[in-house]
């Protein structure tokens, strides 16, 4: 047996599963695990097209659509996004960056129903796992209107200075959600999850830019799907705990104490979201209830087993911070 490029199931074959295909590529049972040029070819196009690309980020990416049924490079109308290892190596497990977003964003939908981007894994002509996922911004051939939170707090380089993506804090961050969302007190609930959820899987690099609020089909504002969730510890291991701030002018005795967060300063963040207590203590030990289902999901990923180890202890080490 092997095991699905997309959601990580046992399949008869090295491939997506049927309902990977059907989300992933619209059910186009003709696309293979394995594209039509190599790592080297990506490097070229890369460099070529670097200038006409609209994809935020610094990683190393290029846009792909699809065409005679296959994935190829574009600077137009692209509808995936392709993310190989990086050319400039991390202080470790380099090689693993694509395996780790794959794994995080598959236990953020699996695990833990979070609305995330479609994603998988897909190879190189010479056998590099690359990580891909699917644009959640367009619908029917029309791009929709979205905003990252750098974008709705004018948040830019001239303005915030070169490192204006960290530029503010998670409060800060409801303070959006509430200011643009019409459903805010849904959409709010969704975004402390998110917190809790880059906190307990160490993405030390959920900035700004890493939320957004997309337009809905009746002209409101909503959080839109999770993108971007990897556990960068594992790559940089004396990095932050978390990208910003959970308060913008606050600190609880605990974190004056301790040095980090601890369950007592999600509770408090709560307070500045008004989520209720008891749905904060809902989301709190639905982490700890399904610790196991988590570390299945890890053993079970393209993650190598030295990777896997440093994985899991991350996240039991952030879970005796919440209990």
């Amino acid at each position: 047996m092997s095991k699905c490029l997309g959601c990580l199931k046992e399949i008869a074959e090295h491939n997506y599963c049927s309902a990977c295909l059907r989300n992933l590529f619209d059910s186009n049972k003709n696309i293979k695990p394995i594209l039509n040029f190599d790592k080297n070819e990506f490097i070229r196009i890369r460099t070529k097209l670097a200038d006409k690309f609209s994809i935020s980020g610094v990683q190393d990416k290029i846009s792909l659509k699809i065409e005679n049924n296959e994935l190829i490079p574009t600077d137009t109308k692209g509808l995936y996004i392709l993310k190989p290892v990086p050319v400039n190596p991390v202080p470790q497990f380099t090689e693993e960056i694509p395996a780790n977003e794959h794994l995080t964003m598959q236990v953020a939908k699996q695990v833990f129903k979070m609305k995330t981007a479609e994603n998988g894994l897909i190879h190189f002509s010479d056998g590099e796992l690359a990580y891909i996922t699917k644009r959640f911004d367009r619908k029917n051939g029309s791009k929709l209107r979205q905003e990252d939170f750098c974008q709705l707090s004018g948040k830019t380089p001239e303005t915030a200075g070169i490192n204006f993506r960290y530029d503010g804090s998670y409060q800060e961050a409801g303070s959006i959600v509430k200011r643009f969302c019409a459903a805010s007190k849904i959409e709010i609930e969704k975004l402390f999850l998110r917190i809790i959820f880059n906190y307990l899987f160490g993405n030390g690099d959920a900035h700004f830019k890493n939320f957004s609020l997309i337009e809905t089909l009746s002209g409101d504002f909503m959080l839109s799907p999770a993108y971007d969730l990897i556990d960068t510890s594992v790559h940089f291991p004396n990095e932050n705990r978390m990208a910003l701030d959970l308060f913008k002018d606050f600190e609880t005795e605990s974190f004056k104490k301790n040095g980090f967060y601890k369950k007592i300063d999600f509770l408090k963040l709560a307070e500045f979201f008004m989520v209720k207590k008891i749905r904060v203590e809902r989301f709190l030990d639905e982490f700890v209830i399904k610790r196991d289902m988590v570390i299945e999901f890890i053993d079970h990923s393209y993650l190598k087993d030295n990777a896997k180890d440093r994985y899991i202890d991350i996240f039991e080490d952030r879970l005796k911070a919440i209990e």
